[in-house]
């Protein structure tokens, strides 16, 4: 909006009440892209055929743009994740190592000091 520019309250109950509306129709019309499907899941296609077919066209090109970074920034963040996962497996493997080590060298211990003993006997 420009500055300077006032809403009433009713304005943006309407406008409200208006953009409700607008949700539960694209949502309805999405789901009979679905069912058509033999889905019952809406997937952002159904979305995407809903605008289309309520003749919002102009705005099925930002949609797909907007998607596509939506999707882009959810890919970085699974491979981050599975990099930290990675990282800390790793760190655990790595853990895992040293303590079989140092059990490893207790047992040799152990043995050397039982091995004393019986030398000593």
């Amino acid at each position: 909006l420009p500055d300077g520019v006032n809403i009433s309250k009713e304005a943006r109950s309407a406008i409200s009440r208006a953009a409700s509306v607008f949700v539960l129709y694209a949502t309805s019309c999405a789901n009979n892209f679905a069912m058509k499907g033999k889905r019952k899941t809406l997937n952002a296609g159904d979305v995407l055929s809903a605008m289309e077919e309520m003749e919002f066209q102009r705005f099925v090109a930002p949609l797909k743009e907007s998607l596509e970074v939506y999707r882009r920034e959810q890919k970085g963040k699974k491979e981050a994740r599975k990099d930290k996962d990675k990282k800390t497996d790793s760190e655990e493997q790595d853990k895992s190592r040293e303590e079989d080590n140092d059990d490893d060298d207790e047992r040799m211990e152990e043995e050397e000091q039982n091995d004393e003993e019986e030398v000593d006997n």
